[in-house]
């Protein structure tokens, strides 16, 4: 008999052998790996694939889990609620094969999502972003920075649909790994400043997408359960407001759940605010954090957004025609979402060098203003002050207007010093005009020589406000207006 006779069995059998073992293999979701930070103190699901009927052990921090792949050969365990931990740990996966991760760390997990402020990475340069124009580059600075500590860690979701069902990433880096630069800036300098001021192990998820509208970060079945969208996703592959539901979700959301996250950190609008009636962003928003909520397990999970900044919409050759308040209204949509149970929101109305650029430079400032947030609300340090003034109330006192706020720190204050600027005042005929304005302890007197009886007030109410006003600790205050104001 011919030895390419034995020679090609011999073949055929080493590939079939081969195909036999790579098929009883044990896979990982590929939101595991080696570096990556798991979240402490709530239950960690540890997932993936193995042949139908294989039993599979997870070992981690002295617990040991087994389970057994269902019939499409999926598999997963849920640890008990892990404590906190700097000292790295292995993972390991046993079944027909092994797989060992290491280098492992439990602390708190943060999610980076949204558009393309939030997607601005750590290098600038990447994207062609502008330098900012005031003081020091903190990012620059930042990438010739050799000494980031390891106990932050990241993972980048890269801008592709084309891997679904698999996430599209390379796996968990610590900061000095040079997919670093592409991290989300804001989710760069959030890690770094709670690292900082908890030592608690911090993993960062980048998961953004540039120019998209929340519809596609939100899954397709959470419209139809909607009683303002239902009636608008009764057909297959239906569209709101023009655009398909789910598509970001699909690719770069749901191959990472049900990983255990402490919460999520949303910087997106601007592509909604240029289309729709705002009006409906705050059911969307809801949507999207209720579904969000229900898939990673906690139905408490903390969102905190960010207000999107000063741009000239009016400057766009959009289909739709927009009007220089067309910002300030979905100002206000966004801070009525606070209403929605924990989130939180941070301002950028002084943030901008040009009106002209959706972009603006100083990201580690939003990281910041996030980290005040994170820090007051989850980490226990009761004398932050997270937040500028926000809009209380007003009365009317003879011919002025007295307003209240909440969040004034250690006091109301001018950014410059100088008198208190986008304020405008109106009767009842609802004819606005520029107000004089003095600080007056916990409140402002509002008025204008113009306006025996004052009804109105407006602040930050045009795309281009870039007001002074803040608390003594220089967070900008909100933009607001009022309604009918109380007779005194």
């Amino acid at each position: 008999m011919p030895i390419s006779f034995f020679l090609k069995r011999l073949i055929f059998s080493v590939l079939l052998f081969t195909s036999f073992a790579l098929h009883a293999q044990v896979k990982l979701a590929e939101i595991f790996s080696d570096n990556m930070v798991l979240q402490r103190d709530k239950p960690v699901y540890i997932w993936g694939k193995a042949n139908s009927g294989t039993a599979v052990t997870v070992m981690f921090s002295n617990q040991q889990k087994t389970t057994t792949a269902d019939t499409a050969g999926k598999w997963q365990i849920e640890l008990e609620p892990l404590k906190l931990s700097a000292t790295p740990q292995d993972l390991i996966v046993k079944g027909p094969t092994t797989i060992t991760l290491h280098n492992i760390l439990i602390g708190d997990v943060w999610l980076c999502s949204g558009q393309s402020n939030m997607e601005y990475p750590l290098d600038r340069k990447l994207k062609k972003y502008a330098a900012p124009k005031k003081g020091t580059d903190a990012a620059e600075e930042e990438l010739v920075n050799t000494s980031r500590p390891d106990a932050i860690r990241y993972i980048y979701v890269e801008r592709t649909l084309n891997k679904i069902p698999f996430l599209p990433t390379k796996g968990w880096i610590n900061g000095n790994d040079t997919i670093v630069r592409y991290i989300s800036a804001i989710g760069y300098f959030f890690a770094k400043e709670i690292y900082a001021e908890t030592k608690v192990p911090i993993g960062i998820i980048s998961s953004s997408w540039g120019g998209t509208r929340i519809e596609p970060w939100t899954p397709d079945w959470a419209y139809p359960q909607s009683p303002v969208f239902k009636d608008s996703a009764t057909k297959l592959n239906y569209k709101i407001d023009g655009t398909h539901p789910g598509q970001m979700y699909k690719g770069m959301i749901e191959p990472m759940l049900p990983f255990t996250v402490k919460g999520v950190l949303w910087y997106q609008g601007e592509s909604n605010c240029m289309i729709e009636d705002q009006d409906t962003y705050k059911e969307k928003f809801r949507l999207l954090v209720s579904s969000w909520r229900n898939l990673f397990k906690d139905e408490q999970l903390p969102f905190y957004t960010v207000q999107i900044s000063p741009y000239l919409y009016t400057s766009r050759k959009d289909p739709k025609k927009h009007t220089p308040e067309l910002l300030a209204k979905f100002w206000e949509v966004q801070t009525n979402c606070l209403s929605i149970p924990n989130t939180a929101m941070v301002v950028t109305t002084d943030l901008v060098d040009n009106l002209s650029d959706i972009h603006p430079s100083y990201k580690w400032v939003v990281g910041h203003r996030l980290a005040l947030v994170a820090l007051a609300k989850l980490y226990n340090k009761k004398s932050v002050v997270y937040s500028g003034p926000v809009y209380r109330s007003a009365k009317k006192k003879k011919n002025n207007i007295q307003l209240k706020f909440t969040n004034t720190g250690s006091g109301l204050a001018s950014s410059d010093d100088k008198p208190l600027t986008w304020f405008t005042i109106a009767g009842k005929d609802e004819k606005f005009v520029p107000a004089t304005v003095t600080i007056d302890g916990d409140k402002l007197i509002v008025s204008s020589a113009g306006i025996a009886k004052p009804k109105y007030i407006r602040f930050a109410w045009d795309e281009t406000a870039q007001p002074n006003f803040i608390n003594k600790e220089g967070l900008p205050a909100v933009p607001f207006r009022t309604g009918h104001l109380k007779n005194n």
